[in-house]
Protein backbone atom coordinates (compact mmCIF):
# COMPACT_ATOMS: atom_id res chain seq x y z
CA UNK A 1 0.00 0.00 0.00
CA UNK A 2 1.69 3.15 -1.20
CA UNK A 3 -0.31 6.44 0.68
CA UNK A 4 0.17 9.81 -1.84
CA UNK A 5 1.10 12.98 -0.07
CA UNK A 6 -2.81 13.94 -0.49
CA UNK A 7 -3.68 11.03 2.12
CA UNK A 8 -1.26 12.14 4.73
CA UNK A 9 -2.19 16.04 4.41
CA UNK A 10 -3.11 16.42 8.32
CA UNK A 11 -3.14 14.54 11.32
CA UNK A 12 -6.65 13.65 10.13
CA UNK A 13 -5.73 11.90 6.74
CA UNK A 14 -2.59 10.31 8.55
CA UNK A 15 -5.04 8.72 11.26
CA UNK A 16 -7.55 7.64 8.23
CA UNK A 17 -4.55 5.95 6.59
CA UNK A 18 -3.52 3.80 9.23
CA UNK A 19 -7.62 3.02 9.57
CA UNK A 20 -6.97 1.86 5.82
CA UNK A 21 -4.37 -0.45 6.91
CA UNK A 22 -6.06 -1.77 9.92
CA UNK A 23 -8.84 -2.28 7.93
CA UNK A 24 -7.21 -4.51 5.41
CA UNK A 25 -4.53 -5.91 7.93
CA UNK A 26 -6.85 -8.93 9.08
CA UNK A 27 -6.60 -10.91 6.16
CA UNK A 28 -2.87 -9.44 3.87
CA UNK A 29 0.46 -9.11 4.75
CA UNK A 30 1.07 -5.62 4.41
CA UNK A 31 3.36 -3.28 3.57
CA UNK A 32 3.52 0.60 3.44
CA UNK A 33 4.66 3.11 1.68
CA UNK A 34 4.63 6.82 2.74
CA UNK A 35 4.71 10.22 0.93
CA UNK A 36 5.93 13.10 2.03
CA UNK A 37 3.33 15.19 4.00
CA UNK A 38 0.76 17.30 1.35
CA UNK A 39 3.06 19.70 -0.26
CA UNK A 40 6.22 19.49 1.88
CA UNK A 41 8.82 18.34 -1.03
CA UNK A 42 7.94 21.37 -2.85
CA UNK A 43 8.07 23.43 0.52
CA UNK A 44 11.96 21.43 0.96
CA UNK A 45 12.75 22.37 -2.91
CA UNK A 46 11.90 26.46 -2.30
CA UNK A 47 13.70 25.99 0.81
CA UNK A 48 16.91 25.11 -0.71
CA UNK A 49 17.12 27.83 -3.19
CA UNK A 50 16.53 30.20 -0.53
CA UNK A 51 19.33 28.93 1.37
CA UNK A 52 21.71 28.75 -1.86
CA UNK A 53 20.87 32.04 -2.19
CA UNK A 54 21.09 33.52 0.69
CA UNK A 55 17.79 34.30 1.72
CA UNK A 56 17.86 33.65 5.54
CA UNK A 57 14.93 35.35 6.43
CA UNK A 58 12.62 33.85 4.24
CA UNK A 59 14.45 30.56 4.81
CA UNK A 60 13.77 30.47 8.24
CA UNK A 61 9.75 31.07 8.21
CA UNK A 62 9.43 27.62 5.33
CA UNK A 63 12.05 25.52 7.73
CA UNK A 64 9.89 26.68 10.96
CA UNK A 65 6.65 26.07 8.84
CA UNK A 66 8.07 22.42 8.14
CA UNK A 67 9.23 21.85 11.72
CA UNK A 68 6.23 22.76 13.20
CA UNK A 69 3.24 20.81 11.00
CA UNK A 70 5.51 17.31 11.79
CA UNK A 71 5.85 17.95 15.46
CA UNK A 72 1.69 19.09 15.81
CA UNK A 73 1.29 16.21 13.78
CA UNK A 74 3.00 13.59 15.66
CA UNK A 75 1.40 14.92 19.09
CA UNK A 76 -1.81 14.86 17.12
CA UNK A 77 -1.05 10.60 15.73
CA UNK A 78 0.32 8.90 18.17
CA UNK A 79 -0.70 7.37 21.67
CA UNK A 80 0.39 8.54 25.02
CA UNK A 81 3.08 5.57 25.35
CA UNK A 82 4.47 6.17 22.16
CA UNK A 83 4.43 10.01 22.22
CA UNK A 84 7.62 11.02 23.89
CA UNK A 85 9.76 8.36 21.58
CA UNK A 86 8.38 9.31 18.48
CA UNK A 87 8.11 13.24 19.31
CA UNK A 88 12.28 12.47 20.00
CA UNK A 89 12.66 11.34 16.78
CA UNK A 90 11.11 14.04 14.78
CA UNK A 91 12.81 16.56 17.22
CA UNK A 92 16.40 14.52 15.74
CA UNK A 93 14.88 15.17 12.67
CA UNK A 94 13.74 18.42 12.73
CA UNK A 95 17.93 19.77 13.94
CA UNK A 96 19.42 17.59 11.20
CA UNK A 97 17.00 19.56 8.50
CA UNK A 98 17.98 22.83 10.17
CA UNK A 99 21.67 22.38 9.87
CA UNK A 100 21.60 21.01 6.17
CA UNK A 101 19.65 24.13 5.69
CA UNK A 102 22.51 26.06 7.25
CA UNK A 103 25.19 24.25 5.20
CA UNK A 104 23.96 24.95 1.87
CA UNK A 105 23.17 28.32 3.43
CA UNK A 106 26.78 29.10 4.97
CA UNK A 107 28.50 27.60 1.21
CA UNK A 108 26.07 29.08 -1.01
CA UNK A 109 26.25 26.19 -2.97
CA UNK A 110 22.81 23.30 -3.18
CA UNK A 111 24.69 20.20 -5.45
CA UNK A 112 22.41 17.77 -6.61
CA UNK A 113 23.38 15.24 -3.92
CA UNK A 114 23.08 17.86 -1.04
CA UNK A 115 19.22 18.73 -2.93
CA UNK A 116 18.60 14.74 -2.52
CA UNK A 117 19.73 14.40 1.25
CA UNK A 118 17.52 17.69 1.75
CA UNK A 119 14.26 16.42 0.21
CA UNK A 120 14.51 13.15 1.54
CA UNK A 121 13.39 14.58 4.96
CA UNK A 122 9.61 14.91 3.62
CA UNK A 123 9.34 10.65 3.61
CA UNK A 124 12.14 10.71 6.62
CA UNK A 125 9.80 12.74 8.90
CA UNK A 126 6.26 11.60 7.60
CA UNK A 127 7.04 8.03 8.06
CA UNK A 128 7.62 7.62 11.17
CA UNK A 129 4.28 9.59 12.08
CA UNK A 130 2.38 7.18 10.12
CA UNK A 131 3.72 4.41 11.63
CA UNK A 132 2.55 5.60 15.41
CA UNK A 133 -0.35 6.01 14.13
CA UNK A 134 -0.84 2.73 12.64
CA UNK A 135 0.95 1.42 16.08
CA UNK A 136 -2.12 3.38 17.81
CA UNK A 137 -4.36 0.73 16.71
CA UNK A 138 -3.08 -2.05 18.21
CA UNK A 139 -0.63 -3.12 15.06
CA UNK A 140 3.10 -3.70 15.10
CA UNK A 141 4.82 -1.91 12.69
CA UNK A 142 8.22 -0.98 11.92
CA UNK A 143 9.04 2.32 10.28
CA UNK A 144 11.90 1.93 7.55
CA UNK A 145 13.84 4.11 5.05
CA UNK A 146 14.05 2.72 1.68
CA UNK A 147 17.56 2.26 2.09
CA UNK A 148 17.22 0.15 5.35
CA UNK A 149 14.27 -1.79 3.10
CA UNK A 150 16.77 -2.92 0.61
CA UNK A 151 16.90 -0.56 -1.93
CA UNK A 152 20.15 0.43 -3.51
CA UNK A 153 20.38 3.33 -6.62
CA UNK A 154 23.27 4.43 -9.01
CA UNK A 155 24.79 8.02 -8.34
CA UNK A 156 22.03 9.84 -10.10
CA UNK A 157 21.16 12.10 -7.84
CA UNK A 158 18.17 13.79 -8.76
CA UNK A 159 16.38 10.80 -10.84
CA UNK A 160 18.53 7.61 -9.59
CA UNK A 161 18.37 4.61 -11.28
CA UNK A 162 17.71 1.64 -8.53
CA UNK A 163 20.01 -1.47 -9.08
CA UNK A 164 17.14 -3.61 -9.38
CA UNK A 165 18.29 -7.06 -8.64
CA UNK A 166 20.52 -6.19 -5.70
CA UNK A 167 17.65 -4.33 -4.12
CA UNK A 168 15.00 -7.31 -5.12
CA UNK A 169 17.34 -9.59 -2.99
CA UNK A 170 18.31 -7.29 -0.29
CA UNK A 171 13.98 -6.12 0.11
CA UNK A 172 13.61 -9.62 0.59
CA UNK A 173 16.19 -10.52 2.98
CA UNK A 174 15.21 -7.08 5.28
CA UNK A 175 11.33 -7.28 4.89
CA UNK A 176 10.61 -11.24 4.54
CA UNK A 177 11.76 -11.33 8.73
CA UNK A 178 8.92 -8.10 9.52
CA UNK A 179 6.17 -9.58 7.67
CA UNK A 180 7.21 -12.98 9.18
CA UNK A 181 6.86 -11.54 12.85
CA UNK A 182 3.62 -10.31 11.36
CA UNK A 183 4.59 -6.04 11.90
CA UNK A 184 3.96 -4.24 9.35
CA UNK A 185 6.92 -2.41 7.52
CA UNK A 186 6.71 1.25 6.76
CA UNK A 187 8.62 2.51 4.13
CA UNK A 188 10.00 6.05 2.97
CA UNK A 189 8.59 6.45 -0.77
CA UNK A 190 10.89 7.79 -2.75
CA UNK A 191 14.07 7.46 -1.05
CA UNK A 192 16.70 5.27 -1.99
CA UNK A 193 21.03 5.16 -1.36
CA UNK A 194 23.58 4.30 -3.20
CA UNK A 195 26.22 1.39 -2.47
CA UNK A 196 28.44 3.85 -0.48
CA UNK A 197 25.25 4.85 1.76
CA UNK A 198 24.56 8.34 0.13
CA UNK A 199 21.14 9.18 0.04
CA UNK A 200 19.17 9.38 -3.56
CA UNK A 201 15.74 10.17 -4.80
CA UNK A 202 14.06 8.62 -7.32
CA UNK A 203 12.70 11.38 -9.33
CA UNK A 204 9.19 12.30 -10.15
CA UNK A 205 6.86 9.10 -9.07
CA UNK A 206 9.45 8.52 -6.84
CA UNK A 207 7.25 7.32 -4.09
CA UNK A 208 5.17 4.97 -6.46
CA UNK A 209 8.26 3.71 -7.75
CA UNK A 210 9.20 2.43 -4.31
CA UNK A 211 5.80 0.47 -4.29
CA UNK A 212 6.63 -0.59 -8.06
CA UNK A 213 9.98 -2.00 -6.72
CA UNK A 214 8.62 -3.53 -3.22
CA UNK A 215 5.65 -5.77 -5.14
CA UNK A 216 8.23 -6.63 -7.72
CA UNK A 217 10.85 -7.71 -5.40
CA UNK A 218 7.84 -9.67 -2.96
CA UNK A 219 5.86 -10.99 -5.60
CA UNK A 220 2.66 -9.44 -3.61
CA UNK A 221 -0.69 -10.58 -5.17
CA UNK A 222 -1.44 -6.39 -5.74
CA UNK A 223 0.36 -3.08 -5.98
CA UNK A 224 -2.44 -0.55 -4.24
CA UNK A 225 -2.12 3.34 -4.72
CA UNK A 226 -4.17 5.15 -2.45
CA UNK A 227 -4.75 8.81 -3.43
CA UNK A 228 -7.84 11.55 -3.88
CA UNK A 229 -9.53 10.03 -6.50
CA UNK A 230 -11.78 7.41 -7.18
CA UNK A 231 -9.32 5.73 -9.85
CA UNK A 232 -8.85 6.33 -13.65
CA UNK A 233 -11.46 7.95 -15.29
CA UNK A 234 -12.89 7.90 -18.88
CA UNK A 235 -12.33 12.21 -18.94
CA UNK A 236 -11.26 15.09 -16.39
CA UNK A 237 -15.24 15.15 -14.47
CA UNK A 238 -14.47 18.59 -14.37
CA UNK A 239 -14.79 18.50 -18.27
CA UNK A 240 -17.11 15.72 -18.82
CA UNK A 241 -20.07 15.71 -16.45
CA UNK A 242 -20.71 11.93 -17.29
CA UNK A 243 -17.23 11.34 -17.03
CA UNK A 244 -17.39 7.51 -14.38
CA UNK A 245 -14.21 5.41 -13.62
CA UNK A 246 -12.67 2.50 -15.58
CA UNK A 247 -13.18 -0.74 -13.56
CA UNK A 248 -9.92 -2.43 -15.54
CA UNK A 249 -7.25 -1.29 -18.11
CA UNK A 250 -3.76 -2.38 -19.25
CA UNK A 251 -0.41 -1.39 -18.67
CA UNK A 252 -0.42 -0.24 -22.07
CA UNK A 253 -3.07 1.96 -21.99
CA UNK A 254 -2.34 3.29 -18.05
CA UNK A 255 1.36 4.03 -19.68
CA UNK A 256 -0.93 6.09 -22.51
CA UNK A 257 -2.96 7.53 -19.76
CA UNK A 258 -0.18 8.70 -17.34
CA UNK A 259 1.52 10.56 -20.42
CA UNK A 260 -0.81 12.56 -20.97
CA UNK A 261 -2.15 13.99 -17.57
CA UNK A 262 -4.06 10.87 -16.27
CA UNK A 263 -3.50 10.82 -12.37
CA UNK A 264 -2.13 8.09 -11.57
CA UNK A 265 1.36 5.99 -11.51
CA UNK A 266 4.45 8.07 -12.92
CA UNK A 267 5.22 5.90 -16.14
CA UNK A 268 8.59 5.30 -14.85
CA UNK A 269 7.10 4.05 -11.43
CA UNK A 270 5.05 1.26 -13.45
CA UNK A 271 7.76 -0.38 -14.92
CA UNK A 272 8.52 -3.45 -12.19
CA UNK A 273 4.95 -3.75 -11.61
CA UNK A 274 4.51 -4.42 -15.43
CA UNK A 275 7.55 -6.82 -15.89
CA UNK A 276 6.44 -8.85 -13.29
CA UNK A 277 3.12 -8.53 -13.91
CA UNK A 278 1.64 -7.67 -10.84
CA UNK A 279 -1.67 -5.98 -10.64
CA UNK A 280 -1.91 -2.42 -9.43
CA UNK A 281 -4.92 -0.66 -7.95
CA UNK A 282 -5.68 2.68 -7.71
CA UNK A 283 -7.77 3.70 -4.89
CA UNK A 284 -9.45 6.56 -3.34
CA UNK A 285 -7.91 6.53 0.57
CA UNK A 286 -11.16 8.62 1.79
CA UNK A 287 -13.28 5.85 -0.07
CA UNK A 288 -11.81 2.34 0.82
CA UNK A 289 -14.99 0.98 0.23
CA UNK A 290 -14.50 1.48 -3.63
CA UNK A 291 -12.59 -0.81 -5.75
CA UNK A 292 -10.88 1.48 -7.81
CA UNK A 293 -9.32 0.83 -10.81
CA UNK A 294 -7.26 -2.27 -11.28
CA UNK A 295 -4.31 -1.97 -14.03
CA UNK A 296 -2.80 -5.48 -15.38
CA UNK A 297 -0.79 -6.98 -17.76
CA UNK A 298 -4.19 -8.20 -19.53
CA UNK A 299 -5.81 -6.69 -22.10
CA UNK A 300 -9.41 -5.39 -20.68
CA UNK A 301 -12.82 -5.91 -22.73
CA UNK A 302 -14.94 -2.87 -22.87
CA UNK A 303 -18.05 -3.51 -23.79
CA UNK A 304 -17.37 -3.73 -27.47
CA UNK A 305 -16.04 -0.21 -27.28
CA UNK A 306 -12.49 0.72 -28.68
CA UNK A 307 -12.12 3.72 -26.40
CA UNK A 308 -11.56 4.00 -23.11
CA UNK A 309 -10.58 7.32 -21.69
CA UNK A 310 -9.90 11.54 -23.68
CA UNK A 311 -6.95 12.90 -21.38
CA UNK A 312 -6.35 16.82 -22.12
CA UNK A 313 -3.11 18.22 -21.62
CA UNK A 314 -3.12 22.16 -20.94
CA UNK A 315 -0.40 24.70 -21.26
CA UNK A 316 1.81 23.86 -24.10
CA UNK A 317 2.96 25.46 -27.24
CA UNK A 318 3.75 24.80 -30.84
CA UNK A 319 7.19 25.44 -32.14
CA UNK A 320 7.64 25.15 -36.18
CA UNK A 321 10.96 25.05 -37.61
CA UNK A 322 10.69 25.47 -41.41
CA UNK A 323 12.98 26.10 -44.64
CA UNK A 324 13.62 24.80 -48.14
CA UNK A 325 17.01 23.57 -47.34
CA UNK A 326 15.63 20.44 -45.12
CA UNK A 327 13.87 19.32 -47.85
CA UNK A 328 15.88 15.87 -48.49
CA UNK A 329 18.76 16.85 -46.03
CA UNK A 330 19.97 13.77 -44.22
CA UNK A 331 19.55 14.82 -39.90
CA UNK A 332 17.77 17.57 -40.03
CA UNK A 333 15.04 16.32 -37.48
CA UNK A 334 18.52 14.90 -35.62
CA UNK A 335 19.55 18.91 -35.62
CA UNK A 336 16.29 20.11 -34.47
CA UNK A 337 15.91 17.61 -31.38
CA UNK A 338 19.84 18.12 -30.37
CA UNK A 339 19.25 21.35 -30.22
CA UNK A 340 15.88 21.00 -27.95
CA UNK A 341 17.65 18.23 -25.76
CA UNK A 342 20.93 20.30 -25.07
CA UNK A 343 18.45 23.31 -23.69
CA UNK A 344 16.81 20.65 -21.36
CA UNK A 345 13.10 21.11 -23.62
CA UNK A 346 11.20 18.16 -23.74
CA UNK A 347 9.28 17.67 -27.23
CA UNK A 348 5.92 16.44 -26.09
CA UNK A 349 4.87 15.30 -29.47
CA UNK A 350 6.18 15.62 -33.05
CA UNK A 351 4.93 16.51 -36.60
CA UNK A 352 6.96 16.69 -39.86
CA UNK A 353 5.06 17.01 -43.55
CA UNK A 354 5.65 14.85 -46.21
CA UNK A 355 7.51 17.45 -47.78
CA UNK A 356 9.84 17.80 -45.16
CA UNK A 357 9.87 21.38 -45.57
CA UNK A 358 8.38 21.86 -41.96
CA UNK A 359 9.05 20.34 -38.69
CA UNK A 360 6.15 21.23 -35.63
CA UNK A 361 7.20 20.16 -32.07
CA UNK A 362 4.85 20.52 -28.95
CA UNK A 363 6.43 21.84 -25.75
CA UNK A 364 5.71 22.38 -22.33
CA UNK A 365 4.29 26.52 -22.68
CA UNK A 366 7.02 27.76 -20.14
CA UNK A 367 9.83 26.56 -22.70
CA UNK A 368 8.29 28.14 -25.94
CA UNK A 369 10.73 30.69 -25.51
CA UNK A 370 13.99 28.71 -24.61
CA UNK A 371 13.22 26.28 -27.34
CA UNK A 372 12.86 29.16 -30.06
CA UNK A 373 16.37 30.89 -28.54
CA UNK A 374 18.13 27.38 -28.72
CA UNK A 375 16.54 26.60 -32.27
CA UNK A 376 17.22 29.88 -33.37
CA UNK A 377 20.89 30.02 -32.63
CA UNK A 378 21.50 26.44 -33.73
CA UNK A 379 20.02 26.51 -37.15
CA UNK A 380 20.00 29.64 -38.32
CA UNK A 381 22.10 31.13 -40.80
CA UNK A 382 22.91 28.07 -42.30
CA UNK A 383 20.92 27.55 -45.31
CA UNK A 384 19.22 24.47 -43.92
CA UNK A 385 16.33 26.75 -41.59
CA UNK A 386 14.51 29.97 -42.82
CA UNK A 387 12.25 30.26 -39.87
CA UNK A 388 11.12 29.58 -36.56
CA UNK A 389 8.02 30.04 -35.57
CA UNK A 390 5.87 29.88 -31.66
CA UNK A 391 2.50 29.61 -30.94
CA UNK A 392 1.58 29.44 -27.64
CA UNK A 393 -2.11 28.99 -27.51
CA UNK A 394 -2.69 25.33 -27.53
CA UNK A 395 -3.49 22.21 -26.01
CA UNK A 396 -3.13 18.40 -26.40
CA UNK A 397 -5.89 15.65 -26.51
CA UNK A 398 -5.41 12.22 -26.56
CA UNK A 399 -7.59 9.49 -26.95
CA UNK A 400 -6.69 6.24 -25.75
CA UNK A 401 -7.91 2.54 -25.66
CA UNK A 402 -6.18 -0.46 -26.62
CA UNK A 403 -9.01 -1.55 -28.96
CA UNK A 404 -7.94 1.18 -31.33
CA UNK A 405 -5.56 -1.34 -32.65
CA UNK A 406 -6.20 -2.75 -35.79
CA UNK A 407 -10.03 -1.50 -35.80
CA UNK A 408 -10.52 0.33 -38.95
CA UNK A 409 -12.04 4.20 -38.72
CA UNK A 410 -11.67 4.93 -35.32
CA UNK A 411 -10.31 8.23 -36.54
CA UNK A 412 -12.77 9.01 -38.82
CA UNK A 413 -15.05 8.91 -36.13
CA UNK A 414 -12.39 11.14 -33.64
CA UNK A 415 -12.10 13.63 -36.33
CA UNK A 416 -15.38 13.38 -37.24
CA UNK A 417 -16.63 14.96 -34.32
CA UNK A 418 -14.66 17.38 -33.40
CA UNK A 419 -15.15 18.89 -36.68
CA UNK A 420 -18.80 18.69 -36.71
CA UNK A 421 -18.49 21.37 -33.36
CA UNK A 422 -16.16 23.20 -36.16
CA UNK A 423 -12.83 22.86 -33.76
CA UNK A 424 -9.53 23.49 -36.17
CA UNK A 425 -7.02 20.69 -35.39
CA UNK A 426 -3.54 21.98 -35.87
CA UNK A 427 -1.46 18.55 -35.18
CA UNK A 428 -2.00 14.94 -35.03
CA UNK A 429 0.24 12.23 -33.81
CA UNK A 430 -0.47 7.96 -33.11
CA UNK A 431 1.47 6.04 -31.33
CA UNK A 432 3.07 2.73 -32.78
CA UNK A 433 0.92 0.81 -30.41
CA UNK A 434 -1.97 2.18 -31.24
CA UNK A 435 -3.19 2.61 -28.06
CA UNK A 436 -3.11 6.72 -28.72
CA UNK A 437 -4.38 8.97 -31.02
CA UNK A 438 -3.17 12.60 -30.38
CA UNK A 439 -3.94 15.71 -31.40
CA UNK A 440 -3.35 19.66 -30.69
CA UNK A 441 -6.24 22.30 -30.56
CA UNK A 442 -6.41 25.83 -29.12
CA UNK A 443 -7.05 25.78 -25.29
CA UNK A 444 -9.86 27.30 -25.73
CA UNK A 445 -11.57 24.22 -27.75
CA UNK A 446 -9.71 21.90 -25.87
CA UNK A 447 -12.71 21.19 -23.06
CA UNK A 448 -15.04 20.62 -25.96
CA UNK A 449 -13.10 18.46 -27.81
CA UNK A 450 -12.86 16.31 -24.86
CA UNK A 451 -16.84 16.54 -24.67
CA UNK A 452 -17.73 15.71 -28.04
CA UNK A 453 -15.29 12.47 -27.72
CA UNK A 454 -16.48 11.23 -24.94
CA UNK A 455 -19.90 11.60 -26.37
CA UNK A 456 -19.24 10.39 -29.82
CA UNK A 457 -17.58 6.58 -27.77
CA UNK A 458 -20.65 6.94 -25.31
CA UNK A 459 -17.86 6.70 -22.48
CA UNK A 460 -20.41 7.85 -19.93
CA UNK A 461 -22.55 4.76 -20.29
CA UNK A 462 -21.23 1.60 -18.51
CA UNK A 463 -20.17 -1.39 -20.75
Amino acid sequence: MKFGGSSLANAAKIRNAARVVERFSPENRIVVVASAMDDTTDRLVELGELARRGESARASKILSRIQKLHTKTAQATSSRKESKELLDRIDRLNKELEKTVQGISHLRELTPRSRDYLLSFGERLSTPILAAAIRSLGLKTQALTGAEAGISSDERFGEANPLAEVSYHEMRRRLDPILARNEIPVVTGFIAATVEGSITTLGRGGSDYTASLLGAALNTNEIWIWTDVDGLMTADPKIVKDARVLAKVSFGEALELSYFGAKMMHPRAMQPAAQRKIPVRIRNSSKPSLEGTLVSSAETPNGGRVVKAVSIIRSVGIVTVSGTGMIGSPGAAAKVFTALGSSNVNVMMISQGSSEATISCVVARKDVDNAVRALQLALLGQGLVDNVVAERDACIIAVVGSGMKGTPGVAARIFGAVARKKINVRIVAQGSSEYNVSFVVSEREGPEAVRVIHDEFQLGRKP
